[in-house]
């Protein structure tokens, strides 16, 4: 086997791919990457067995064959060489060589056939999502999932697919994220599907937004998203997810409009005198004001005023205000609405303009 490439080229399929790989193995061929040439395309596979990334490159000077490199040093090695060098890769026996002007690197390989394959996946569904609108729903969402639950599939982000949407939801049982996107084709059955936290993650990063359409499969225990360059392949968690539509507030009829920025930094500042182990602070609504208290075991205050459109009074909710705060980050609007019920009830927290994203946060009695 042997390859070329520009150092740029080869960076980017590496670094798609080599986070991919644990840094603590159960197998030794697990830290390596499985390299694979043929018709002068080169091919890049990492796995720790529950998230597959494949990443493909046109290559000069191809000889086919196949191996496995560790991925580590590999990625570390073509990173440190110089910009705009051109690295060409030989194998000769279970050595390989990497060669960029004066330098050169010989690595061990270990056997391709050792190397674990994904289940075939066989898809039950497949739709066509832009790139730039499955980056925006997981972005939006991702960071209400939970952390290392009992409640496993919680542990995850829930793809629900039905007619012509495609919803992401999360949430860790205190707060809950939602954000959907139109898709261009009618879904012929409903699915529901959890997409664990790693799995989530790694897709983050690979997704780069742009006009470009992924193909979206799901299988019976996995879901592959597609792109020309890169194929993601993750298991799912096998559970089922609470049912979300339930959570989020009906009859919460008490609007407040505000500017979100304004409000952003109004929770920052207050959330600094706030009681550091349940992060609480209290929003009390007057007609065309919302105030904002935090205090902690200290007997510190904080006091913060924001101006709002509103006509609801004396109305006072406690949150966290991290949880606040996290819904803002997420909202891309200039304006936010709070819908709000009575001190006891969840927050429904959105864009002014738009329900395509919304946020449910649930009450803390202070």
């Amino acid at each position: 086997m042997r390859f070329s490439l520009q150092r740029e080229a080869l960076l980017k399929p590496l670094a798609q791919v080599v986070n991919v790989v644990e840094r603590r193995q159960t197998l030794p061929v697990l830290a390596n990457l499985l390299t694979q040439v043929s018709g002068g395309q080169l091919s890049l596979t990492g796995t720790d067995l529950e998230v597959e990334m494949v990443s493909r490159s046109a290559v000069d000077d191809a000889q086919d064959g196949e191996t496995t490199i560790p991925a580590r040093k590999l990625f570390d090695i073509v990173r440190a060489l110089p910009d705009g060098s051109k690295v060409t890769l030989s194998q000769a026996g279970d050595k390989i060589t990497v060669q960029a002007g004066r330098s050169r690197f010989t690595l061990s390989s270990l056997p391709a056939n050792d190397f674990p394959s994904v289940d075939e996946v066989e898809a039950t569904e497949r739709v066509s999502v832009p790139e730039a609108a499955l980056k925006e729903l997981i972005e939006r969402t991702a960071f209400a999932m939970a952390q290392q639950d009992v409640r496993y599939y919680l542990n995850g982000l829930l793809f629900d697919l039905a007619d012509r949407r495609l919803r992401c939801v999360a949430t860790d049982g205190h707060r809950l994220a939602l954000c959907e996107t139109a898709l261009e084709e009618t879904v012929q059955n409903k699915r529901q599907i959890i997409v664990p936290r790693k799995g989530v993650q790694e897709l983050q990063r690979l997704l780069e937004g742009g006009d470009r359409s992924l193909v979206l499969e799901m299988a019976r225990n996995h879901i592959r998203v597609k792109r020309d360059d890169v194929t993601f392949t993750s298991k799912l968690i096998d559970g089922r997810f609470p049912d979300y539509e339930a959570v989020i507030p009906i009859g919460a009829d008490r609007e407040v409009k505000i500017d979100r920025e304004a409000l952003r930094a109004s929770l920052q500042r207050a959330a600094i005198l706030s009681n550091e182990k349940y992060r609480g602070v209290r929003l009390e609504v007057s007609p065309g004001l919302l105030r904002i208290n935090a205090h902690n075991p200290e007997q510190e205050e904080a006091q913060e005023e924001v101006e709002a459109e509103t006509s609801v009074d004396g109305l006072a909710v406690g949150f966290n205000v991290n949880y606040l705060l996290d819904a803002l980050t997420a909202l891309r609007d200039e304006h936010v609405v709070l819908q709000l019920r009575d001190a006891n009830s969840s927050a429904l927290v959105r864009e002014a303009s738009s329900e395509k994203c919304r946020h449910v946060v649930m009450p803390l009695r202070l």
